[in-house]
């Protein structure tokens, strides 16, 4: 479904990503873990076409899309849930999953559904809810997209534990929804090797380890030796 071969990638002239090799099948789904600025949030920025590509090539679906605009890579299938959630804050929740949809199986119904919370509050302006929600109706717009590849950017980051819990559960559903792949870039190393069972890890914008999530849950000093950080 996506593959990335030999993607060097950065802002301007400084080079973030180097040499970096990645492929995911239709379905699966992927965490991306590792210390802050190692390339991982440039990782999706490449993939979505927010970045300068200075070699290698991406492809979705067997689709080139290297040198594609990120209208036309969101079109090919590509949904993207930014680290800044970037809703409208102007719009209410129901006119921001409006404005994003796309024909297919993710309807505003089946977005209602899967975050109920949003139900008691799509008249209320993005600016009027919590960051919890916000980050629910970020996820939401992405989906009413209909994408067949989710890019998700550290999702929990400022949730409360509470929040991040119900969070857990929505994801879970999406990454066992009939289809879709999905990548998740966290910083919660516990929260990212629960969702799902392969992990990447990166370090200076490559990466060092691509394999079982079970493998590091169950190796706190191999996680520790990787990133620096425990997941207990």
């Amino acid at each position: 479904m996506l593959t990335l071969q030999n993607v060097s990638a950065g802002y301007g002239e400084t080079v973030v990503l180097e040499s970096l090799n990645l492929e995911l099948a239709t379905g699966e789904s992927l965490s991306v873990i590792g210390r802050n600025g190692v390339g991982k949030s440039t990782l999706l920025a490449t993939i979505m076409g927010h970045t300068e590509l200075h070699g290698g090539a991406i492809a979705l679906n067997g689709q080139d899309i290297s040198s594609a605009s990120i209208h036309h890579r969101a079109r090919a299938g590509l949904g993207y849930v930014p680290q800044e959630r970037e809703i409208f804050p102007s719009l209410t929740v129901r006119e921001n999953l409006e404005i994003a949809a796309r024909p297919g199986p993710w309807t505003m119904d089946r977005v209602m559904e899967r975050f109920p919370q949003l139900v008691e509050r799509q008249s209320n302006q993005g600016n009027q809810l919590s960051g919890g929600e916000q980050q629910m109706l970020s996820i939401g717009r992405a989906l009413m997209g209909n994408p067949s590849v989710l890019l998700m950017d550290e999702p929990s980051e400022g949730l409360a534990p509470v929040i991040v819990e119900e969070l857990q559960k929505a994801l879970s559903a999406l990454r066992d929804a009939e289809g879709l792949t999905i990548i998740l870039v966290e910083q919660n190393a516990h929260l990212a090797l629960d969702f799902s069972p392969r992990c990447v890890v990166m370090d200076r914008g490559t990466v060092t380890f691509d394999g079982a999530s079970e493998e590091l849950k169950t190796d706190a000093a191999k996680l520790d030796q990787l990133i620096g950080v425990s997941a207990s």
